[in-house]
């Protein structure tokens, strides 16, 4: 019978013991997983999202705040931003190239941008199917959006106020899918994508509703009273007011700018500029503190996992120093003692460490279907090349927990177990 053979059969003699040592190796390798396929996502689509952006300018308030919903569009705006002084900014000779986006609405938790081509060309985006967004109303889809929603070219669908819910949807126009992306793997697989036009339109519409509506709930509880309305009703929003969008994508055209530009924007307007690279280090320093603290935790129970193998071999070593004997005697070798202990090690560490890195896959994977951001979505189905480095851990640990019985096994003297039994 083969080393391996009766390895394999040792551990199922002991099935409580083997399947402790499994669980507790399983679990860390787990953890370690998890951990590497988040981070590594997480660092991927912070830097696929933010790669051809040097600055984000918008309303004052948190950059962090500013970056997140105007790169990975999972928060809300700090506010809007004038037009006029956004168009001043685009045409400053520090910008090679200047993104309007203007937010405001959703369909069905998906995040309606409207913007220009300048956004086409940041993001170097390519249609599958159909064309890019160019009268009001039509709307250019990400691949995910398509999928996820079932919608195809020539579709209606109406958009709703707010950056998430569908209580309150806009009836007065319907949006018409013109085209769909090519998927990017990257934020804009989650977007529907319009002209800037669409979205003023779309609010002032909105805002003339609910003027009228305010209107007839004055008339109602006048109960005959004669007023002036026309003379004390104020401008309707949006006609008189200037226009506004929510933040301004930028390129730098020389290196000069990195430094002048968002100097100029912070000291010389009501506005400010907050740099995708800084904030994204700083976002991504902070999730590393948890990760790093969980990363130790995780080798933590690894090591436990390794000394409880070597316990349990150790003692499943005495227990079986006479069977040993006995196959010594029968003509096995030194080496295929050695071979069967460490054989056994192996096996549970393995066992472990796949049984593991399948849970931290699954894990994962249903972490990511209950997230509510489409933005930050984690997939457990991707398996990643790093991942060999696990199973090396746990053939490492294998065999560091193995060696000292082993070499008990390969030393052990026959003639004093015999004469002891």
């Amino acid at each position: 019978m083969s080393p391996l053979k009766i390895s394999w059969k040792s551990l199922w003699s002991k099935p409580l013991s083997s399947a402790l040592n499994i669980m507790l190796i399983a679990f860390g390798t787990g953890i370690l997983t998890i951990l590497l396929l988040a981070s590594t996502q997480i660092g991927e689509k912070l830097d696929n999202n933010s790669k051809d952006i040097d600055l984000v300018v918008g309303a004052k308030g948190s950059p962090l705040q500013l970056i997140l919903s105007s790169i990975y569009y999972i928060d809300f705006p700090t506010g809007n931003i004038p037009l006029k002084v956004a168009q001043e900014l685009a045409h400053s000779p520090f910008v090679k190239r200047a993104v309007p986006l203007a937010q405001g609405d959703n369909y069905q938790g998906i995040r309606i941008v409207g913007t220009d081509s300048n956004f086409v060309r940041i993001y170097k985006l390519k249609t599958s199917t159909g064309k890019f967004w160019a009268a009001d109303f039509e709307v250019t889809i990400g691949s995910a959006v398509a999928a996820n929603q079932k919608l195809k070219i020539g579709d209606t669908f109406f958009g709703a106020h707010g950056l998430t819910g569908s209580s309150d949807i806009h009836k007065t126009h319907a949006y018409k899918v013109v085209g769909i992306l090519t998927p990017q793997a990257n934020v804009t697989d989650n977007l529907i994508l319009t002209n800037i036009s669409s979205v003023w339109k779309m609010h002032e519409d909105h805002e003339k509703e609910e003027a009228a509506e305010h209107h007839q709930d004055q008339h109602k509880h006048e109960d005959g009273e004669t007023h002036h309305h026309e003379s004390q009703r104020p401008d309707q929003t949006g006609h008189n007011e200037e226009k506004e969008i929510t933040a301004l994508l930028i390129q730098y055209r020389s290196p000069m700018s990195v430094v002048m530009f968002p100097r100029m924007v912070n000291q010389s307007t009501s506005l400010q500029a907050a740099s995708p690279a800084m904030e994204s280090t700083r976002l991504f320093s902070l999730i590393g503190v948890g990760v790093d603290t969980l990363q130790w935790f995780a080798a933590l129970i690894m090591l436990i996992a390794a000394i409880s193998v070597f316990v349990n071999l150790y003692n499943s070593l005495k227990e079986r120093n006479y069977d040993l004997a006995i196959m010594r005697t029968l003509g096995a070798s030194r080496a295929k003692l050695f071979c069967i202990v460490i054989f056994e090690g192996i096996l549970l560490t393995l066992a472990g460490t796949i049984i593991g890195i399948i849970l931290g896959h699954l894990v994962l994977q249903f972490i990511g279907t209950y997230q509510e951001s489409s933005q930050a979505r984690l997939n457990g189905l991707i398996f990643l090349k790093d991942e060999i480095y696990l199973f090396a851990a746990g053939l490492a640990i294998g065999i560091f927990a193995g060696i000292i019985p082993a070499l008990q096994a390969y030393r052990s003297n026959i003639s004093k177990i015999l004469s002891k039994n």
